[in-house]
């Protein structure tokens, strides 16, 4: 059983959804950042940066105990772990590699710099505010080619889409309604998969 320290947040979502998609037996131990739970001592026994998500599998490689940190090292973890998702054609795993890469770097950080500058910044200043919003719609403009004539990033459901499917989940009110149709009848594909649907309810017990 693989315990799994994550919030509601896009980075937490993606290690839960790729545990449910990768059926790997593992139970939610949720992690409340909004109250500080990432800086109590018991967390930070787990991952000293204090930051979720995080994981702790029992039966690592080799059999030998594992503590891992990272949502992009804990998604490829669960694929590689279960032999799920994970594109056999060398292009496709590359091209897989190339956007999982590209979610967890370009758009998560320009994510993340939107809260900042948006909610967070003691001073809201409408320049900033409009570069982080007119970058995020540039780095999804890039996906919405990247899917025009595929139902997937790399083709067939791999790790790039569980790591991509959370930014775009949480931040789809952002993108104008009709000029990503791509992007959006990727994102209904995924939302209709029961992996995803349990991994964004984070659920608590997965036996």
């Amino acid at each position: 059983m693989i315990d799994v320290y994550a919030w509601r947040t896009t980075n937490g979502l993606r290690a839960t959804i790729a545990m449910a998609e990768c059926g790997l037996p593992h139970r939610v131990i949720p992690i409340d950042v909004g109250a500080g739970a990432h800086r109590s001592p018991e967390y930070l026994r787990v991952n000293p940066a204090s930051q979720i998500p995080a994981i702790v599998d029992p039966d690592g490689p080799g059999g030998q105990p594992l503590v891992l940190a990272q949502s992009g090292a804990i998604v490829l973890y669960a694929c590689q772990k279960s032999g799920r998702h994970i594109p056999a054609d060398p292009a496709a795993y590359f091209h897989a590699l190339q956007w999982c890469m590209q979610a967890a770097s370009d758009i998560a950080g320009t994510s993340a710099a939107m809260n900042q500058v948006e909610n967070v910044a003691p001073e809201k200043v409408p320049s900033t505010i409009d570069l982080f919003r007119k970058r995020f719609l540039r780095y999804f403009g890039i996906a919405e080619k990247q899917l025009q004539g595929r139902d997937y990033l790399a083709g067939a459901p791999s790790f790039a889409d569980f790591m991509l499917y959370p930014n775009y989940a949480l931040r789809r009110d952002a993108l104008p309604q009709g000029d990503f149709p791509a992007l959006s009848a990727w994102g209904e594909r995924m939302a209709a998969r029961p992996g995803v649907q349990e991994g964004m309810r984070l659920h608590t017990h997965k036996g």
